[in-house]
This record gives structure tokens, C-alpha cells and sequence, in this order.
């Protein structure tokens, strides 16, 4: 075994049985679907709804986990030949996130007899309630946190926790024993389809395997939405990237291809910094829609069109971020230090802010709220956390009032507020920080470094690093420390000049290797001191093979710089 493998499995904890079956993930050890709560009653009313011909709903959130969670349905559908079915999606702008009682009058006026959600649904209590009493079956898939491990304290002991719907199928739920507990909505789809097939699959006539041609989705899906990518999210993640290489979709390939992504080299980043910024501009600059059309479409001239309408939302998306980071930088320069990070502004387009939140997190290491104002006039926000706060646990935990809605998870969520409370929102949030404090941050998580020499940057280990792939979070991309190198050349490159390139060499004079390192959106003034030819650094950095403009060529990725 490759030296440099077994000191990252051992970075891991992990042992030579272990070993194997992570370093080669089998499709085959994935979890029998009837060990998910609520399954078999789904999956039987499901057919039942197909044989009888009712109207189905398919109602999906609308980031990068919904929405393929809906094609991976929908594909389920027409594979068994029923087309009785509408997707609805929820307006991030006009409806905000979660399952809408008006959207549910929406469908019941269209026929609809039986609602599946998709990554959504598990806190709908209300909702859940209005169907039953409208004689609409509501059947929710999602993979939220459900209240009852939220609310455990003794004043919410009477309150309903989980939705009275006709089923709730989240492994996360008590009485659940699915392996594992930590799938994206897509990744819960996914397995209520193979549920399906499992039981129905002759009486269609679907191929057997036919089922992992939906892997594309739902790596999308896994990959975009954070989850752990450890146990069935490594196998699904593992495989469905092989099916990305190859996919049939071909709204899909035109916005790979535009986005100058080598389809037989995909890796994860491209999927978590390419692919899923175009579909999820979707819904923050305009519709969700026109992404789920795109992945969905089989006409060649309709991939066109919704390829070029995303790419041109994804370039309006990058310059409206850009706009808000300058006035955030502006505000906070003048803003006292404080545990949780609170801006915002009437002005700013709330479909970005998750996105600003997460560029502030990362350059203050802060939990973060930013707020905006939609076109009604409602203050809503994103938030995310740095790691030491529970995201759902501090807005459970401010005062009765604080919030006028909220929802999501541990590191990522969304709110709305009242004009009076917003005033306030920040104090409120510092003074409940406490009470909400993860006690460590997941060591899984935390950058592995191991310390080498230039001359392991070859193809030979390069491969040997990809056995651990797709890498994310709980699977973090190995970083290695080059200690004492010498800079030999330094320079900005890039349309604006923000990005920086380096040369360096060992400062021994032993070993002649030399490499490039690159870093995005740095330059040669953002770290101790201004980096120049002849200086002497210690560079952490992550090995990876570049093919710009179809050149191939290893190099490294600069994580940080000590000088």
C-alpha cells in the first residue's frame, strides 16, 4: 500500500478492514429501504394512487437537493409509464421555504388526491393537519432534524412534534432503523424509489439497475447539500459521480460544457463550486423551475435554452454578491466584536444571502445572520455557523416573538422577522449564543495535514489520494505541509488579477523540484507579509491534477501561508 495512503487512513482512524471498504465503497451494501420508518405503507400508497389513476403532487424544495430529488421521482414516474403528476416548487422569493398552505389549495384546485414532499415537511405540524382535513393524503420525505430532537424540554412536552400526515419517511426520526441517518433529501427519495422498485418492479417491467442511471441526482444532491460524506453518502456520492460522467441528460451536459467542466473528469468540486451555483441561481435570481426544467428536459433545443438562461443568472447571482460583500465589509469595519455576526439591509436580494453569509463566516469565523426584504415587505434572512453554534437550537432558544418563522439545521438556515424585532435581533442572539454552543467542533471536519517534500507531488500519489474521493465534509481533502520552500516567482493572474500563482523550489538546494501553487481570489498581499521571489515559506497546500485549457499538469492549491 502506497506510504502516503497509510498515513492518511491512519489520520482517519481508520483500520485495515475499514480501509477496504472505504477506499472501495460496493453499491450492494447500501440499506435495505422497508428498514426506513413509514416505507412500506408509502410505497403501497403510492401504487395504489398510480393503479387507480389519482393525481399525484410532487412538492420539492427549491435548492440543489430538492430539485433533483424531484427529477429523481418524476423519472420513477415516467419509467412506470404514469403521467398523472405535477411538480410544484415553492417560490424562494414570494413563498419562502417549507410546505405553504396555499400552495396545497393550489393543488388541491388542480385534483390533486396525494402530496409527496421532497427535503421538506418535517416540521409542517400545521400543514399536515390542513390536508388531513381536506381529505389530502401527504406523504413527507425529508432528512431535517424533526422537532422531537429539538424541543425536548418540559413546556413543549404536549406539543405536536411530528406531522399527522398519511406517513413521514426522515431517518432521522425516533423508531427509524435505517443505517444511516445522515442522507440528503435526495438520498431519502432515492431509497423510497428503490423501496418501490423492490416490490413493483417486474409489474413495470423496469430493468433491474435501471435505478442507478438516477445516481447523477442524487450525487448532485449529496454533494451540494453538506452532508457527511461517510457510509451510504460515500457510496451514493462515489457512484453517482460515475454516472455524471456518462449522464443522459442533456440540459446537464450543455451547462457542464458552458461551465468548462470535462465531463470525463468530473470530481466533486465541480460539482459543489460549478454545477450547483447555476442550478441554485435558479431560485435565487428567478425561478426554480428553469433548473428543474433543464435536468429534466430531453429536447435538445429546450438544454439550449435553459443552459443559457442559467449560466446567465449564475454571472447576475456573482455580481449581486459581490455588491452586498462590499457594503457588508464597509459595515462591519465599524461593528463591535461579537459571537454572532447580524447585518443586513432592506435593499439587499434575499435569494443571495446564504451565499453572503457563507463568505462572512469564512472570513470572520463567526455565526452569521443576513437579512434582506422581500417584495411583500417581510424581513427574511439566511444564517449560517461557524461550527460552535447550533443554527435551529439558538433561534429555538430566543425569546417567544423574536422570529415570525425559522427553519433548517446545525450549520445552515433560514428566518423571518418582524420590523419591530429586527431592531433587536442581534442583542437577542448574542444573549442566547451560549445556550446553543456545540461543545466541539467535529475533528472530521478539521483540515489532516501531513508533512512532505515537493518531490510527492506526482501523478503516482496524486491517484493514490483519489481512492479517498469524493472528499467533503466528515471526508476532508488531505492537506499537506512543504516546509521551508523557497518562492521563485509570484504573480497575480485573472480577468481582475485576484488570483494568485506561485513557483517554488526547495530552499536546500538538494532537491531541484519545482511546482506551481495557485490560490483563487488571493494575491500576493493577503498573507503575513507580501510575497516575493526569494522569500522563504512554510505553504500547506492540497495536491491536484489541472487540466485548463486541456493541459494536464499537477500542481497545488494553496490552503495557507506562513511566512
Amino acid at each position: 500500500m502506497n506510504e502516503v495512503v497509510e498515513h492518511l487512513l491512519a489520520m482517519r482512524g481508520l483500520s485495515a478492514i475499514d480501509a477496504d471498504d472505504f477506499l472501495h465503497p460496493q453499491y450492494t451494501n447500501i440499506g435495505n429501504p422497508t428498514d426506513m420508518k413509514d416505507m412500506v405503507k408509502s410505497v403501497e400508497r403510492v401504487y395504489n394512487a398510480i393503479t387507480k389513476g389519482e393525481k399525484i403532487a410532487i412538492y420539492a424544495d427549491y435548492d440543489c437537493d430538492g430539485i433533483p430529488g424531484a427529477v429523481v421521482l418524476s423519472d420513477m414516474f415516467d419509467i412506470v409509464g404514469f403521467n398523472n403528476y405535477v411538480v410544484y416548487i415553492p417560490d424562494r422569493h414570494k413563498e419562502g421555504y417549507g410546505l405553504h398552505i396555499p400552495a396545497v389549495d393550489n393543488l388541491i384546485s388542480q385534483g390533486v388526491n396525494l402530496i409527496i414532499t421532497i427535503d421538506v415537511g418535517i416540521t409542517a405540524v400545521d400543514q399536515a393537519k390542513y390536508c388531513k382535513e381536506k381529505g389530502i393524503d401527504l406523504i413527507i420525505t425529508d432528512h431535517h432534524l424533526p422537532l422531537e430532537k429539538i424541543l425536548k424540554d418540559k413546556k413543549n412536552k404536549d406539543k405536536q412534534i411530528i406531522p399527522d400526515a398519511y406517513a413521514v419517511i426522515n431517518p432521522k426520526q425516533t423508531g427509524n432503523n435505517y443505517p444511516d441517518d445522515m442522507l440528503c433529501g435526495s438520498g431519502v427519495i432515492f431509497t423510497f424509489v428503490r423501496g418501490f422498485l423492490n416490490k413493483y418492479r417486474e409489474q413495470y417491467n423496469v430493468p433491474i439497475g435501471w435505478e442507478k442511471w438516477l445516481l447523477d441526482m442524487v450525487a448532485i444532491a449529496t454533494l451540494s447539500d453538506m452532508v457527511p460524506l461517510l457510509k451510504e453518502n460515500r457510496t451514493l456520492a462515489y457512484y453517482g459521480l460515475q454516472v455524471l460522467k456518462k449522464t443522459r441528460r442533456p440540459g446537464l451536459q450543455l451547462l457542464l460544457q458552458k461551465a468548462g467542466v470535462d465531463m470525463a473528469h468530473i470530481v466533486e468540486d465541480d460539482v459543489t463550486f460549478t454545477l450547483a451555483p447555476r442550478l441554485n441561481a435558479a431560485s435565487r435570481m428567478d425561478t426554480p423551475m428553469t433548473a428543474f426544467k433543464l435536468l429534466k428536459t430531453k429536447n435538445a433545443k429546450e438544454a439550449v435554452e435553459f443552459s443559457a438562461h442559467l449560466e446567465g443568472l449564475n454571472t447576475e447571482r456573482k455580481t449581486k454578491v459581490a455588491s452586498i460583500m462590499k457594503e457588508v465589509k464597509k459595515v462591519l469595519k465599524q461593528k463591535e466584536e461579537q459571537p454572532v455576526i447580524v447585518i443586513g439591509n432592506p435593499n439587499w436580494n434575499i435569494g443571495v444571502l446564504g451565499l453572503v453569509a457563507s463568505k462572512i463566516v469564512d472570513e470572520h469565523d463567526k455565526t452569521v445572520f443576513v437579512w434582506g426584504r422581500d417584495e411583500f415587505g417581510i424581513i427574511k434572512g439566511s444564517c449560517r455557523s461557524n461550527g460552535t453554534c447550533h443554527l435551529v437550537s439558538i433561534m429555538s432558544a430566543a425569546p417567544a416573538g423574536t422570529f415570525v418563522a425559522f427553519g433548517g439545521h446545525e450549520g445552515a438556515g433560514g428566518f423571518s422577522v418582524s420590523n419591530d424585532a429586527i431592531h433587536t435581533l442581534a442583542d437577542v442572539l448574542n444573549s442566547v449564543h451560549s445556550s446553543a454552543l456545540i461543545e466541539t467542533k467535529d475533528d472530521k471536519d478539521t483540515a489532516q495535514i501531513l508533512e512532505v517534500t515537493l518531490p510527492i507531488v506526482t501523478n503516482e500519489v496524486y491517484r493514490a489520494i483519489q481512492n479517498f474521493a469524493p472528499f467533503g465534509v466528515a471526508n476532508p481533502k488531505p492537506v499537506f505541509m512543504f516546509k521551508r520552500v523557497l518562492v521563485e516567482t509570484a504573480k497575480e493572474f485573472g480577468k481582475d488579477k485576484n488570483h494568485l500563482e506561485i513557483v517554488v523550489s526547495h530552499n536546500d538546494g538538494a532537491k531541484p523540484a519545482k511546482i506551481k501553487a495557485i490560490a483563487f481570489f488571493k494575491t500576493t498581499n493577503d498573507f503575513e507579509q507580501k510575497l516575493v521571489p526569494g522569500m522563504c515559506i512554510d505553504m500547506s497546500a492540497f495536491i491536484e491534477e489541472s487540466r485548463y485549457m486541456g493541459k494536464v499538469e499537477m500542481r497545488l492549491r494553496i490552503f495557507d501561508i506562513v511566512i
